[in-house]
C-alpha cells in the first residue's frame, strides 16, 4: 500500500464482521442469481442474448456492501457502476426497497434495468449510469448541483457523493476534464472508489499503473487512500518470508498475478515464489499453510477486506475530494474469477448450485431473505432504518412570464436577446430569476452574457477577492461567492452538459428546481450531445443554448461553423429545439423553455442562436395586444406566417439567421409578378411532432399546421436554413407538396457573409431560383 493506507480506527457504529461478511455473501448470490434466471430460467422464445455480468458485479459486493450495510447515511449519494447493477437491486431488497417479483425481470420489459436508471428502475437510484464515465463525473456536478437546491432551501448539510466506478472508466478524457476543474479541489463531499480489477472486456490489462493514476489525483488535490491487500495477506506480510512474498506480489504483472487465482493449490506453490532471488524465502513461507489458507490469502485484495475497506472510509477527511483505490479480482468467488474472458460469462447451473452451497443459499429457492432476529437480519433491517428517505415532493418552480413586453428596435442578434432576455426576467420575475443558474466554458463574454454575471455573480464554493473591482476599464465583473448564479466551467463542453444535467435534476431529487441554462458555442454542441443526452434519460431538464451557429460565421471558417446541429433538436427524446430568427423570438422562446423545466412533465430546450445583426423591423410584430399573443403562440408552437401573397405561387419556410435572405427573396419575386408565401419556422422539432400528432402517431396538438400552412395555402415549398437540408424536408409532408431544400451539405469557408451564402446556395438568387424552379414544378 502507499503511505495512506488505510489503518484501524473506532467507528461509532458496532462493526459485526461476521455478519457483514454474511450479507455479504447473501449479496453475492442474489446479483449473480438475478443475472442466472434472466438468462438461464426465464424462457426466451427469441434466443436473443440477455445479458448481465456476473463477475463485475462479484468484484463490487464487498466494496457495496461495506457501504451499504454500515458506511453510507440517508443524506449520501452513490453513482453506481453500470455493471453492478444487479448488486444494487440485491442490497436494495435486503434493505425492503424492492420487492421479490422484481428479481426475475432482470432487462425484461418493463422490469430491472440493465443499468442503473433513476426514471425507470422501480427501486431506488441515485444516478442514471450506463455510458462510460459519465457516472463517476455525474457525483461531482450533483455536488454542485446540491449546493445550488441547498441555497434556495437553507439546507445545512449536503452528504457525501459516492461514485464506485470501474478502472477502465479511468480511460475516458471526460473523468480527468472533470477532475482538473479548478472548482473540484474544493469539493470535500466527493468520494470515488476505484474497482481496481485490472481487466477490460476482452482482456487482463497488462500495465495498469495504479501508482500513476494516484499521482494523477494527487496533483488535482484529491486525497488518495489505497486499500490493496486484506488482511490474511497483510498477516503473511509480517511473517518470515513475507517481505520477499510482498516484493514478489507487488513486483507482478496483472496476467500473472490473474494466472494464479486459477491455479490448483499444487500448481500455485510452484509458481507463486517465482524464480528470483527470493524464491526459497517464499516457498518455506507458503509451506507452512494449508491449501484452504493459501487460496484464500492470494487473492485477499484489500477491495474484498470488510474490515480494510471499513478503515478506509473512516480516513475520508472531507476537506477535498478522495478517491480510494480498492484493489478487486473480478469475478471474485464465482468459477469464473480472474479468467481473462469472463465479462460476459454466464455461470452453469452446476457452478450456481456449488456457488449457492458456498454462499448458504438454495438454488431452488433463490430469493431468500435472513430470518428474523438473527444478526444479519438485524444489521440489514438497521441499515434499512438509516438510509430510509421520505418520498420528495418538488415544489412548484415560479411562474415565468410569457411576454415580458419589450419590443425590440433597429439592428440586433439573437444571440445579444439572449443576455438581455435574463437580465429583462431578473426584474419582471425576479423568483423565477433566482432559480436560473447559467453555466458556460470560458465564453461568457463571447456570448453576450456579461452583463448577466455582472449582476447576479459567479458561484465559487467559498468567496474570493475580486481584485479587479476598481479598475474603471474592467466590464466584466468577476464576483465569485456561493451565492453566485453563474458557473465558469473550464474549455470542456462535457463537464457543462454534465453539470446542466444535474442542475436540471434538482427538482425530483431535493424538491428544488433549478432553471439551468448553458451556453457553448454551437459546432461543439456535437461534442457534448452524448452526455447531456444522458443527463436528460437521467430525468435532468436544461436549456442548451448554442451559439453562435452554421456558416453565418463566415469569416470562422469551417471550423466554427456547425452543419448538423439543427436535426439534433429534432431528433434529440426530451427536448424543445428553436432556432428564432428576430429578437423577439428569441425572448418568446427563452421564456417557453424556462417555463418547462423543474417539473415532473417537463422538457428540455436547445436554442440555436447567431450573431447576425438583423433590421427587426423584418418581424413585422403585431401592435394590437391580441395579434402580438397570437403571433407569440405560433412562435413558440414553430412557425408563424411572416409574409402573405394575395396569390401565392410557392411557399418559402425558412428558419433563423437566413430569414432576411428569403424576406428579400419574396420582395424580388412578387416584383417579378411571383407570389410567395414566406413562413419564419422556429422549431422545426415541433412542426414535425405536429405531423405526427396529425398522422395519429403521436399525442400532442397538430392546429400549428392549420394555421401556418392552411391546405387552401397549399403550394410548392422551398425550405432554407443555415444548416443541414433535411432538417425541414419533412414539411412537404404536410400536403404532400414538391420541395426544394436549401441549407448546407458541406464544410464551410472563410469568406464574407454574401461569398459563403453563395457558396452554400442560402444567398438571395439562390432561393429566387429554386422558387422558381418549384413554382413550374
Amino acid at each position: 500500500m502507499t503511505a495512506s493506507t488505510a489503518t484501524p480506527s473506532v467507528d461509532e457504529r458496532t462493526v459485526d464482521l461476521e455478519a457483514l461478511a454474511a450479507v455479504e455473501q447473501r449479496v453475492l448470490w442474489l446479483a449473480t442469481a438475478i443475472v442466472d434466471h434472466a438468462n438461464r430460467v426465464r424462457p426466451n422464445p427469441t434466443g436473443l442474448k440477455v445479458g448481465g455480468h456476473q463477475a463485475s458485479s462479484a468484484s463490487m459486493t464487498s466494496i457495496m456492501t461495506s457501504l451499504y450495510f454500515q458506511q453510507l447515511n440517508r443524506d449520501d449519494r452513490v453513482s453506481v457502476k453500470p455493471h453492478a447493477s444487479p448488486v444494487l437491486h440485491a442490497t436494495n431488497y435486503l434493505l425492503g426497497e424492492l420487492g421479490e417479483e422484481y428479481l426475475t425481470t432482470l432487462r425484461s420489459f418493463g422490469g430491472l434495468q440493465s443499468y442503473p436508471s433513476r426514471s425507470k428502475d422501480p427501486d431506488p437510484v441515485d444516478y442514471s449510469t450506463g455510458s462510460v464515465g459519465i457516472g463517476a463525473t455525474a457525483t461531482i456536478w450533483g455536488a454542485i448541483a446540491r449546493r445550488h437546491a441547498n441555497g434556495l432551501s437553507g439546507a445545512g448539510t449536503t452528504g457525501r457523493q459516492y461514485a464506485l466506478v470501474g478502472d477502465a472508466e479511468l480511460d475516458e478524457g471526460a473523468v480527468w476534464e472533470a477532475i482538473l476543474d479548478p472548482a473540484v479541489a474544493e469539493l470535500g463531499e466527493i468520494v470515488w472508489i476505484v474497482d481496481l480489477n485490472r481487466q477490460s472486456l476482452d482482456r487482463v490489462v497488462p500495465n495498469i499503473a495504479a501508482t500513476r493514476l494516484e499521482g494523477m489525483f494527487r496533483a488535482a488535490g484529491w486525497q488518495v487512500i489505497t486499500v490493496k491487500y486484506g488482511r490474511v495477506l497483510s498477516e503473511l506480510f509480517t511473517c518470515p518470508g513475507g517481505d520477499a512474498l510482498r516484493t514478489r506480489i507487488d513486483e507482478m504483472t496483472n496476467p500473472e498475478y490473474q494466472r494464479l487465482l486459477r491455479l490448483s493449490p499444487d500448481h500455485l506453490r510452484e509458481r507463486l515464489p517465482g524464480d528470483g532471488p527470493h524464491r526459497p524465502a517464499i516457498s518455506d513461507l507458503i509451506s507452512g499453510l494449508d491449501d484452504a489458507h493459501l487460496h484464500a490469502a492470494v487473492r485477499n485484495l484489500g477491495g474484498h477486506d470488510l474490515g480494510s475497506l471499513l478503515d478506509a472510509y473512516a480516513q475520508i477527511d472531507d476537506t477535498r475530494p478522495t478517491v480510494i483505490f480498492a484493489y478487486t479480482v473480478k469475478g471474485n468467488r464465482l468459477a469464473t474469477e480472474g479468467h481473462p474472458q469472463n465479462h460476459s460469462a454466464l455461470l452453469n447451473e452446476d457452478q450456481m448450485r456449488q456457488l449457492a452451497e458456498r454462499c448458504g443459499a438454495d438454488l431452488e429457492r433463490p430469493w431468500s431473505r435472513f430470518p428474523q432476529g438473527t444478526p444479519e437480519a438485524d444489521l440489514c433491517a438497521r441499515a434499512a432504518r438509516r438510509l430510509h428517505r421520505d418520498h420528495v415532493e418538488a415544489a412548484v418552480p415560479p411562474a415565468v412570464p410569457t411576454d415580458i413586453g419589450r419590443t425590440p428596435t433597429g439592428t440586433a442578434t439573437t444571440q445579444a436577446a439572449l443576455g438581455r432576455t435574463l437580465l429583462d426576467l431578473s426584474r419582471a420575475a425576479p423568483d423565477a430569476a433566482r432559480r436560473v443558474v447559467t453555466v458556460s466554458p470560458d465564453v461568457s463574454s463571447s456570448t453576450n452574457l456579461g452583463g448577466w454575471v455582472n449582476k447576479i455573480g459567479v458561484w465559487s464554493a467559498q468567496e474570493r477577492t475580486n481584485w479587479f473591482a476598481d479598475d474603471t476599464e474592467t466590464i466584466l465583473h468577476w464576483r465569485e461567492r456561493p451565492s453566485g448564479q453563474h458557473i465558469e466551467l473550464g474549455i470542456a463542453e462535457t463537464n457543462l452538459v454534465g453539470l446542466l444535467g444535474e442542475l436540471g435534476a434538482t427538482w425530483s431529487r431535493w424538491g428544488e428546481p433549478l432553471l439551468p441554462i448553458g451556453v457553448l458555442y454551437d459546432p461543439f454542441v456535437a461534442r457534448a450531445l452524448e452526455p447531456w443526452s444522458f443527463g436528460m434519460y437521467a430525468g435532468g431538464q436544461s436549456i442548451l443554448v448554442g451559439t453562435p451557429s452554421g456558416v453565418t460565421l463566415a469569416p470562422e471558417g469551417g471550423a466554427h461553423q456547425s452543419i448538423t446541429t439543427p436535426s439534433i433538436g429534432l431528433e434529440q427524446p426530451g427536448c424543445v429545439t428553436f432556432e428564432p430568427a428576430f429578437a423577439l423570438d428569441t425572448e418568446w422562446c427563452l421564456l417557453d423553455g424556462l417555463s418547462r423545466l423543474g417539473r415532473k412533465d417537463g422538457s428540455s430546450t436547445y436554442l440555436r442562436l447567431s450573431t447576425r445583426p438583423v433590421d427587426q423591423s423584418l418581424a413585422a410584430v403585431p401592435t394590437d395586444a391580441a395579434a402580438r399573443e397570437r403571433r407569440r403562440r405560433q412562435v413558440v408552437a414553430g412557425a408563424y406566417a411572416l409574409r402573405r401573397s394575395a396569390d401565392p405561387r410557392v411557399t418559402i419556410a425558412a428558419m433563423g439567421a437566413v430569414t432576411p435572405e428569403a424576406a428579400a427573396a419574396v420582395d424580388r419575386l412578387e416584383a417579378q409578378g411571383v407570389g410567395a408565401d414566406l413562413v419564419c419556422v422556429t422549431s422545426p422539432g415541433l412542426l414535425y411532432r405536429a405531423l405526427r400528432a396529425r398522422q395519429g402517431r403521436h399525442e400532442g396538438p397538430s392546429w400549428i399546421l392549420d394555421q401556418v400552412f392552411p391546405a387552401a395555402r397549399a403550394r410548392p415549398l422551398v425550405t432554407v436554413l443555415d444548416g443541414h437540408p433535411h432538417t425541414l424536408a419533412f414539411l412537404a409532408a404536410i400536403h404532400g407538396t414538391p420541395v426544394i431544400n436549401l441549407g448546407v451539405d458541406r464544410f464551410g469557408q472563410s469568406g464574407d457573409l454574401a461569398d459563403t451564402y453563395r457558396y452554400h446556395g442560402l444567398d438571395i438568387d439562390s432561393i429566387i431560383a429554386a422558387a422558381l424552379d418549384a413554382a413550374d414544378a
